[in-house]
């Protein structure tokens, strides 16, 4: 017997298509309907916008509170309120220039590396003073403390013995192992017992810090990293002000430039 072989027809015999041999899963009208509205639905909230860029559901109308959407008008980008561009009547906020929304990140941010350390490191000492603060005196934290401070010098003293011949490489790496696993624990513990709402804010504003340390350069374009890294939202206030939220709970209020 010759062995099966499976080839695509690429037109070498006659190919037939047979309409309504099956019967559909979703029938012809629902599945019409269904694509009607999909349609519908596109066009009033902007559902139709694949590309993501950098401003994408970043800005927020301060009037309906829907978001942007981007626009080309006559060669130039423009994002404009999505409930306006589906019927202006329903939000009188009109396009913004794309030029304007990163101007203002622009001087926000260089505000920001200017005096981060006037702003950012008395902030994330405070946090940290009050993180300490709550937590000094707690019976448990301190034994926890003192517990893998115990696992750390078993860990050490056996590294001696391996170091003296007085153990194997293999005795070694088995108990040094479960003391590793010990301290994992212990860590995990007191990460859940000094846990507060402030972790977040103080990671952010730490994260903030280290990003201006290595990057003392203003900026004199957009920065697409940058922007990602800190902004979570733009809210257009009446067509006069932008309110630019960051990271680490920091706001900002820039002007509506006049069009360049």
């Amino acid at each position: 017997m010759f062995p099966f072989k499976k080839t695509q027809n690429r037109g070498q015999a006659d190919q037939y298509y047979i309409s309504d041999h099956h019967e559909p899963i979703i029938q012809p009208d629902i599945f019409a309907q269904v694509q009607e509205l999909i349609k519908q639905r596109g066009e009033e909230f902007g559902n139709t916008e694949f590309h993501t860029y950098p401003l994408s559901l970043k800005i927020q109308c301060e009037n309906c509170g829907k978001t942007y959407r981007r626009r080309e008008i006559n060669l130039r980008i423009y994002w404009v309120c999505r409930q306006h561009d589906f019927d202006s009547r329903r939000c009188p906020c009109k396009e913004i220039s794309e030029e304007k929304l990163y101007d203002a990140f622009i001087r926000s941010y260089n505000k920001l590396l200017l005096n981060y350390k006037e702003i950012l490191i008395p902030l994330q000492t405070s946090l940290h003073k009050l993180k300490l603060e709550k937590f000094t005196g707690h019976i448990r934290i301190i034994a926890i403390h003192k517990e893998i401070a115990q696992l750390r010098e078993q860990s050490h003293v056996l590294a001696n013995l391996l170091t003296k011949g007085f153990i194997s490489e293999e005795k070694y790496h088995e108990q040094n192992s479960e003391l590793t696993q010990k301290i994992k624990r212990k860590q995990k513990d007191l990460k859940m017992l000094t846990k507060s709402g402030d972790d977040d804010l103080l990671e952010q504003i730490t994260m903030l810090i280290e990003w201006f340390e290595g990057h003392d350069k203003m900026l004199i374009g957009f920065d697409e990293k940058a922007f990602e890294f800190m902004v979570d939202k733009i809210i257009v206030i009446k067509q006069e002000k932008f309110e630019i939220h960051m990271i680490g709970s920091l706001k900002f209020t820039e002007p509506i430039a006049d069009e360049k």
